[in-house]
């Protein structure tokens, strides 16, 4: 072959390989965070098992190959400004609470508005996913004014209340410091409690400090960030198991995947947030079990207290409806789709709440 040909054959592998799709050598590298520690669980199975999964499932199924960079405990993302970094693309996937959100994400506190619903994390995620399949507003706000997709929902486990002092009806509680995120605080409010807004990892020193004397929170809460050190007494009033936390990613980081990647994120995605149900159940009464072990007095008071405690906030649905209605958004549609699928789940409201 003469040096002639030699060039013009070397010219074409180049045009060949530099024609060759990107994305067939491509490691794809993706950021995901959390302001919680691995401790919470919800951000733990994001460790071992969302981003394992992943990872596993695209090498295994795709040319692909992805490469997560993590980042938890505010390594990335500080708790509160987990939306804003998936939104401007500081990182590609978050989880976060829709708690700290509630001007930008009002509507995504539904089941916090209903307390004293089912103390299921399984139940409270099928119910919260029957709302989001119902009503298109709920994942569509978080791609065309936040620029994210919604992969999963999480459950959180049962809220019940953490305190450093013995308490026995919603009249003990009054003018006591009590903390809590978000709506939540209102709970406290009807009862006539002093709401501080404040979020776990600042918990232990608070309440060492005495910035406030207990918590709205599940035993995961009071287990992993050793509140049981600051607070001896954990009352299961039942205030249920919310799903208001998710994992999204960046909207225009999405776009980039390759199909085949995400279809496997969805499908780790949905069963993620299964598993933040189930995994929360089997936990709980292990976790009930530990703050006994760690000599906390875990009692429940009769069930006329948690009747008093919903009577007191009976009328604050009908308001949150009406509140989120003349916003623009489905307020009373949510709420009602949510009382209707818990009844029909099998729970039993103490206070049955009325919305017209």
């Amino acid at each position: 072959m003469t040096p002639r040909n030699l060039a013009k054959l070397f010219l074409l592998a180049l045009f060949v390989a530099l024609a060759a799709p990107a994305t067939a050598q491509e490691t794809i590298r993706l950021r995901i965070a959390s302001g919680h520690p691995a401790v919470n669980t919800y951000v733990n199975l994001m460790q071992t098992f969302f981003v394992p999964e992943v990872t596993k499932r695209v090498a295994e199924r795709t040319k692909h190959k992805v490469e997560f960079v993590e980042g938890y405990g505010g390594a990335m993302v500080k708790v509160a400004d987990t939306l804003e970094g998936v939104q401007s693309g500081i990182i590609d996937i978050g989880g976060y609470c829709f708690c700290f959100e509630p001007s930008n994400l009002p509507l995504h506190a539904f089941q916090i508005m209903l307390p004293f619903g089912t103390m299921s994390p399984v139940m409270s995620l099928k119910v919260a996913r029957e709302v989001y399949d119902k009503t298109p507003y709920m994942s569509q706000v978080l791609e065309d004014k936040f620029r994210q997709k919604l992969i999963a929902l999480i459950a959180d486990n049962g809220y019940n209340l953490g305190t450093n002092f013995e308490w026995n009806s919603v009249a003990d509680l009054k003018g006591q410091k009590i903390a809590g995120a978000g709506l939540n605080l209102k709970w406290l409010e009807f009862a006539g409690a002093v709401p501080v807004q404040s979020s776990l990892p600042e918990a232990y020193t608070s309440m060492q400090t005495g910035v406030y004397n207990g918590w709205i929170m599940f035993p995961s809460g009071w287990v992993n960030f050793k509140l049981y050190e600051v607070g001896k007494y954990y009352t299961e009033i039942g205030f249920g198991a919310i799903t208001w936390h998710g994992l999204t990613i960046n909207k225009a980081r999405w776009d980039k995947l390759p199909k085949e990647v995400q279809d496997i994120v969805l499908e780790v995605g949905r069963e993620y947030e299964l598993r933040t149900g189930t995994v929360n159940e089997e936990n709980y009464p292990k976790q009930i079990a530990q703050l006994k072990a760690n000599g906390v007095n875990v009692r429940k008071l009769p069930d006329q207290v948690a009747v008093d405690w919903a009577r007191s906030l009976a009328g604050w649905p009908l308001q949150k409806a009406k509140e989120l209605d003349a916003a623009g958004l489905p307020g009373t549609q949510v709420l009602q789709i949510t009382l209707e699928a818990a009844e029909r789940n099998g729970h039993k409201w103490p206070v049955r709440y009325e919305l017209k």
